[in-house]
């Protein structure tokens, strides 16, 4: 089989792109450690147990400045510091894009330190809410009070981590090569790569019967199958291929998807096919289960996504209001590298086969040359009349020729190239200027042409 890595649910990637989740978590943690200290403080006020001499804290009220000192100061900072942190996203997102939002409140040190303020603050006000008064004395949870304190030398060590960590992810090589990690991450999980099992696999299945071919059953599907209609708009953001793989088998049908993950599906519209044709009301109720959409597009089976989010960043900052070649650039040399890295990988169609060998579902197929072009497209339309930046563009092309492993790949690449060429005699005045750009130009071609010579001649 392909080695793919394994797809989160969209459930926990919904859970990760949230504020409250992980914080919840620790508040649950917070409240369980209050409780465990409480009882040992319990025991040890009625003398069943004795705790350490270095572990008084002074009396009831003593215990109770110290606790209301920390509950107030905690909960102070974790106003302050997320205030002025909401005001510098902003800023940030004007400067990255909207969509750049979600990366960081996906981020986990984030998260992690608004749950560790949170829960200190919990911890302190239950433990505060503890002391009173028995008939025989106060009771002084001496422990739980010493806890307090401790946690609150954590959240000073998270407060100077936190205050390093969002100065450092706002900066934008930092927010671009954390998004090209998405991206790999991505790739890895949406295209897998082939091994030998793959080959003896692929064998098998030529050996099924003509009917069992994706090709001609995608060509039984369009004529006799039934439409499938979307339930509600949105971007399709996660597709249970498996799920829907099961039901298929349950009703012996076949079901081939139009969309995949990123594309925007409108309600009533046709999201696929099914054959035979009576099957295609349940199916379609199926869909509605299996099929996650949403207002935003997400990473989930949709590495694309990752690709639009460098290239918004690319061409923001060859506007003219901010007129920042060294972003582009740096852009671009992230997205050579992802595209490299998807360059080696099995672009065949998405195809899922029950344990009979019978094909179940097929999915929509992905198309280099289409990466290709949202890759390059709109920044090269963006760069007109930027030298540096048309150099670039050829020079990351140059880079992926390398990692290419079909002479389809290369020629989509070539394509892309002669179009920054051909816009480059339009727009670049300056004769030196657009020799340096052919001359890179006809580096491309020399790279693709020596790829292209070993399978020229078998």
């Amino acid at each position: 089989m392909s080695r793919r890595k394994k797809l989160p649910s969209w459930r926990w990637e919904a859970l990760r792109t949230t504020l409250w989740f992980v914080p919840t978590v620790l508040i649950v943690i917070g409240i369980l450690v209050f409780l465990m200290t409480f009882k040992i403080d319990v025991a040890a006020h009625f003398h069943h147990i004795q705790l350490p001499t270095w572990l008084r804290s002074g009396n009831s009220a003593s215990g109770r400045e110290v606790l209301i000192a920390i509950a107030a100061a905690i909960i102070t900072v974790v106003g302050v510091v997320f205030s002025i942190t909401i005001l510098a996203l902003t800023l940030a997102s004007q400067q990255f894009g909207p969509r750049m939002m979600r990366n960081f409140v996906r981020d986990v040190g984030n998260q992690v330190t608004l749950g560790v303020f949170v829960a200190t603050f919990v911890y302190s006000v239950l433990a505060l809410g503890s002391i009173t008064v028995y008939p025989h004395g106060n009771f002084v949870p001496h422990l739980s009070i010493t806890v307090a304190e401790a946690l609150l030398l954590v959240d000073l060590a998270v407060l100077i981590y936190f205050i390093n960590h969002i100065a450092a992810s706002i900066q934008l090589p930092e927010v671009i090569a954390g998004i090209a990690r998405d991206l790999d991450s991505a790739i890895d999980t949406e295209f897998p790569i082939l091994n030998i099992a793959d080959s003896r696999e692929a064998n098998a299945r030529d050996r099924f019967p003509p009917f069992e071919k994706p090709a001609q059953l995608l060509t039984t599907i369009e004529d006799r199958g039934g439409v499938v209609l979307a339930s509600k708009s949105g971007y399709l953001q996660f597709v249970g291929y498996a799920q829907l793989a099961k039901i298929a088998k349950l009703m012996d049908a076949v079901i081939r998807l139009e969309y995949r993950p990123g594309h925007f599906i409108v309600a009533g519209r046709p999201v696929a096919k099914v054959f035979p044709q009576g099957a295609a009301k349940q199916v379609e109720k199926a869909l509605a289960k299996a099929h996650v959409t949403g207002p935003h597009r997400t990473l989930m089976q949709d590495p694309v996504f990752a690709i639009d989010q460098l290239v918004e960043i690319a061409i923001r900052a060859l506007s003219p209001a901010v007129n920042d070649t060294f972003t582009a650039m740096t852009c671009l040399d992230w997205i050579s590298s992802g595209l490299s890295r998807i360059s080696g990988r099995d672009f065949s169609e998405r195809v899922y086969r029950d344990d009979e060998g019978r094909i179940r579902l097929i999915g929509a197929d992905w198309s280099y040359q289409k990466m290709v072009n949202r890759a390059f497209d709109k920044i090269r339309q963006a760069a007109r009349g930027m030298p540096a930046v048309i150099i670039r563009i050829l020079d990351s092309l140059d880079a992926v020729v390398d990692a290419t492993t079909s002479s389809s790949q290369r020629e989509a690449l070539l394509r892309q190239g002669e179009m920054v060429l051909s816009s480059s005699r339009d727009s670049v005045s300056d004769r030196n200027d657009l020799n340096d750009i052919v001359q890179h130009f006809n580096r491309l071609n020399e790279s693709i042409a020596l790829r292209d010579a070993p399978s020229a001649t078998h």
